[in-house]
């Protein structure tokens, strides 16, 4: 039977040889055989088919590199380009970070066990906290249910029994004061373990005197009398003559200054104390029947 001959080159079968198995080097792939070209094919050769009766050389895959492939002029595939390295930047995550956000992976930190000291100081300001609150709570609800007040002093009468000068500049005086102290809390006792007062002219000491210790109750006034008594105190030149001027116009002053040592109970067990302390402003007729026509008083603590 006759057998139709293929006249188209490109559907002829390629003469290849048979390969050799050749060293390969560890990054270079093997170069693929070469095509045969049409032109040197001859139409009427039956050459082109392959003998039946000798082995068919298969073809090896090439080797997967990670550089870049050799070019080969006959070769049909494309060479594969590596993917450029990125540089990491100034303000990049370091590498570790990255590689744990790229793995999907979060590592949780470790927790650090405290020391017992730490336990210990914590204790001890959380303690100091709690007591410093419940002694300001305490000192807010004594306060809004007694509503402690200083008491006062004040001066009911005084009276200018003599003063005089000698040689021009020694006073010799003689002041007797009744003093008022109050005690304006509607609980509690006050107690007046100190008290002095002392008697001033144009900021000379002229005479103290000093008074037992007494108490006040709640609303109470205590009057205590207080003579004062100086003798031959000397004076400077000019206050000599103010007071000379003074004793002739009928309007001596003095000033009258307190210092006390008071203490409140409200209760049993809430008790405390502290110092008051006082300045009158008193103005009195001439001796020796001088008598109070003016007063001013201010108690402070």
């Amino acid at each position: 039977m006759y057998r139709q001959r293929e006249t188209n080159p490109y559907f002829l079968p390629p003469n290849i040889p048979p390969l050799e198995h050749a060293p390969q080097h560890p990054h270079f792939s093997p170069i693929p055989p070469e095509m045969p070209n049409a032109r040197d094919q001859t139409h009427g050769s039956d050459s082109h088919f392959p003998n039946p009766t000798l082995p068919v050389p298969t073809r090896q895959q090439p080797q997967q590199h990670s550089g870049p492939q050799p070019y080969s002029g006959d070769s049909h595939l494309p060479t594969p380009v590596p993917p450029p390295r990125q540089q990491p930047h100034s303000g990049s995550r370091p590498h570790s970070q990255h590689h744990r956000h790229s793995s999907g992976l979060v590592q949780v930190p470790t927790r650090r066990k405290t020391q017992p000291f730490a336990w210990l100081v914590a204790g001890f300001c959380a303690l100091f906290w709690v007591m410093v609150i419940v002694a300001g709570l305490a000192i807010l609800i004594i306060y809004l249910v007694f509503r402690p007040r200083n008491p006062k002093f004040d001066i009911t009468s005084a009276t200018l029994n003599a003063a005089y000068l000698d040689m021009g500049y020694l006073l010799n005086a003689d002041v007797t004061i009744l003093a008022n102290f109050t005690n304006p809390n509607k609980r509690g006792r006050v107690d007046f373990h100190y008290a002095i007062l002392d008697l001033y002219h144009g900021g000379n000491l002229l005479a103290s005197s000093y008074m037992d210790p007494f108490s006040t109750m709640s609303h109470e006034s205590r009057f205590q009398d207080v003579h004062l008594v100086s003798s031959q105190v000397r004076l400077p030149l000019e206050h000599s003559q103010q007071l000379k001027k003074e004793v002739e116009s009928g309007r001596v002053k003095f000033e009258v200054k307190g210092l006390f040592r008071a203490r409140s109970n409200l209760g049993s067990f809430l008790q405390y104390s502290y110092w008051l302390y006082s300045q009158c402003t008193i103005v009195v007729t001439s001796p020796p029947t001088g008598v109070l026509i003016g007063r001013k008083c201010v108690t402070k603590r």
